[in-house]
């Protein structure tokens, strides 16, 4: 039987507008192309760290013009990027299988990532969302909604939002049918939409979760044999940038997290990937991750050609 992948796809490299975004999914979608027809199971995460924010910014520039327009909390915008990034992927995917012959269909799954409420993430928001305010502006702001605002960058003060751990995915049955099913699927976009339980029900709560760790969760709870995170590079490197640069072809958890100790990866950059790369590969025995670029995914995944972490 063949491998089942989860790919993880950065929401930088889909362009800063609509129409840029067509021709990434587009470039995408040839090299996804190749491993459907290797009889490869796949399912795709994408990030949607710009376009979040884009949607984020209209209804708060909406807002400021006609205060009858409402503030749109984050989990929502969260939920609208996850429908047309789908869209665009499922699009160019589906013409692109047609072009080539391959009858495999393509779905979007609307997915609600589930977090720990008392997870201590909620009590230090670290990642920046929305405008830059003056402090005056975001002390009204903050006063009249319960934002947290902090200085960033020298360029004004800034909403941030918690950051937290995903614990599960509400719609894995849904997603591993529809694997199962022959579909590739298209989920957990942007992270998904963070969704804590208390008495029973599910609540929304303005939060971002790493894609590339709730990549990691699915991958787990769908039982995926491989996880693929693309990035930038081919491979990780450690003294990245240095003379002494050195490329990483196939590396331990342990030796991984040796580098980590010795600070190879940049916290905004590699290291989260290479932490969700560990945390799949611990969920259970002869998984593997693959970091590598998506130039270099069709050969990541057949021929050992990025950086692969195992046990």
């Amino acid at each position: 039987m063949k491998k089942q992948l989860v790919i993880a796809l950065g929401g930088n490299a889909l362009g800063n507008t609509p129409d840029e975004q067509k021709e990434a999914v587009l470039a995408a979608a040839g090299h996804i192309a190749s491993l459907v027809k290797d009889g490869y199971k796949i399912v795709i995460v994408h990030g949607n760290g710009p376009q979040v924010g884009m949607i984020n910014l209209a209804f708060e520039l909406a807002y400021q013009q006609n205060s009858e327009v409402s503030v749109m909390p984050f989990a929502e915008c969260c939920g609208m990027s996850q429908g047309y990034i789908g869209f665009h992927l499922q699009n160019a995917l589906q013409n692109t299988f047609v072009e080539q012959g391959i009858t495999t269909h393509v779905s979007t799954a609307i997915t609600q990532v589930i977090v720990d409420r008392h997870d201590p993430a909620f009590q230090n928001p670290t990642k920046p969302v929305g405008l830059f305010y003056s402090e005056a502006t975001a002390e009204k702001i903050a006063e009249a909604r319960g934002y947290t605002f902090v200085e960033d960058s020298g360029r004004g003060f800034r909403r941030v939002v918690p950051s937290p751990e995903p614990v599960d995915i509400k719609e894995k049955g849904t997603i591993r049918c529809l694997m199962e099913n022959g579909d590739v699927v298209v989920a957990c976009g942007g992270g998904g939409i963070p969704v804590y339980r208390e008495n029973g029900r599910l609540t929304s709560v303005d939060a971002v979760i790493d894609k590339d760790k709730a990549a990691a969760k699915l991958a787990e709870v769908i039982n995926a044999d491989t996880l693929i995170i693309l990035t930038a590079v081919p491979r990780v490197a450690i003294n990245f940038g240095k003379p002494e640069q050195k490329w990483l072809e196939r590396i331990t958890v342990a030796e991984a997290r040796q580098y980590i100790k010795e600070g190879h990866f940049a916290p905004g950059s590699m290291l989260p990937k290479v932490e969700a790369a560990i945390k799949f590969v611990e969920s259970k025995p002869g998984r593997e991750a693959i970091i590598t670029s998506l130039e270099n995914a069709y050969q990541a995944v057949t021929e050992d050609n990025g950086t692969v972490i195992c046990s």
